[in-house]
């Protein structure tokens, strides 16, 4: 019994340590109850829903250096930057400072880029929509995401960029454009944080009815999806209950 014990202590008691920090550093607080409680369920319920997707799609790697080792990427940028001072090797920098959060810096490096054969290049004006929105300057962003789509043809590349965009136009008080906005991002891409952010949308126009039915169909429609993508969006129905827990 003793040696069943000890077996066990050894293999689940770091595994919780572990998914313990990670949680915490990631910001996914809602599981500590569940890993510190049901430390051997809890950790594997918490590998399957937080952890295989990221490995799924390539990015649980970056991600741990994001979190662990957050000035890792930055340092190693800055070394690319000191030998040479190119448009990529600048551009690799401001995303690094992004990662971080240090939008500041990152603007200022990415608007650095636009000179010369680079003026009109869409993909720093796609870095600084992106970068701007993250910093709260919406107006900023909204202007180079319009910037990006006059090359465009008035197209967005992915459906995520097109949600930015209207969140921004959300951001910036321009409530008919976002409501349009955000139902043609629903309605066209199918998107479960499209609904959310509308719910929320709708709950500051005091429409808390309508909000709750953006809710209430984030948490019936994830039920519709593979695995995969329920895994994908397990945060965005996480996100729906609390909010219908708390709206009238």
């Amino acid at each position: 019994m003793f040696e069943l014990w000890s077996n066990y202590y050894y293999f689940a008691v770091p595994l919780q340590i572990l998914a313990i920090i990670h949680a915490l550093k990631t910001g996914r607080k809602q599981w500590l109850y569940l890993l510190i409680f049901l430390p051997l369920v809890g950790v594997a319920i918490y590998f399957y829903m937080e952890l295989l997707p990221e490995i799924t799609h390539g990015t649980f790697l970056n991600n741990l250096q994001k979190y662990f080792l957050p000035k890792q990427k930055i340092k190693e940028w800055e070394r690319k930057v000191l030998i040479t001072d190119n448009i990529t090797n600048r551009l690799g920098l401001s995303a690094a400072y992004a990662e971080q959060k240090k939008y500041d810096k990152a603007i200022d490096l990415s608007l650095s880029c636009l000179k010369g054969l680079y003026v009109d290049d869409p993909g720093i004006f796609l870095q600084l929509a992106r970068q701007y929105f993250h910093n709260e300057q919406y107006e900023e962003s909204i202007a180079y995401f319009d910037k990006l789509n006059a090359k465009n043809s008035g197209r967005f590349s992915i459906a995520e960029d097109e949600l930015l965009y209207v969140r921004a136009l959300d951001g910036t008080g321009k409530n008919d454009l976002a409501d349009e906005g955000y139902r043609r991002v629903i309605r066209i891409h199918h998107s479960l944080e499209a609904r959310y952010y509308y719910g929320q949308f709708l709950k500051k126009q005091q429409n808390n009815a309508d909000a709750r039915l953006q809710f209430q169909a984030i948490r019936a429609e994830i039920k519709l999806l593979p695995g995969y993508l329920r895994r994908k969006n397990a945060q965005w129905s996480r996100r729906a209950l609390k909010e219908l827990m708390s709206t009238k």
